[in-house]
């Protein structure tokens, strides 16, 4: 796999994830809730990073 479709996977994934954490946000523990939100921010937050790299990379 090369490196534009390891990102766009990441980039589905934490998407994904931040969609089913706030979609199920009622349904998870409260001791669960908290590390996972800070994980699908962490991961959204580089996917935006990553897209903006691949963005400037594919135009130079």
């Amino acid at each position: 796999m090369d490196n534009s479709a390891s990102i766009v996977t990441f980039m589905i994934i934490s998407f994904a994830l931040a969609l089913i954490l706030i979609m199920k946000k009622d349904s998870l523990p409260a001791g669960v809730k908290r590390p996972l939100a800070i994980l699908a921010l962490v991961m959204v937050a580089f996917s935006f990073v990553l897209m903006v790299y691949s963005f400037f990379s594919a135009a130079g």
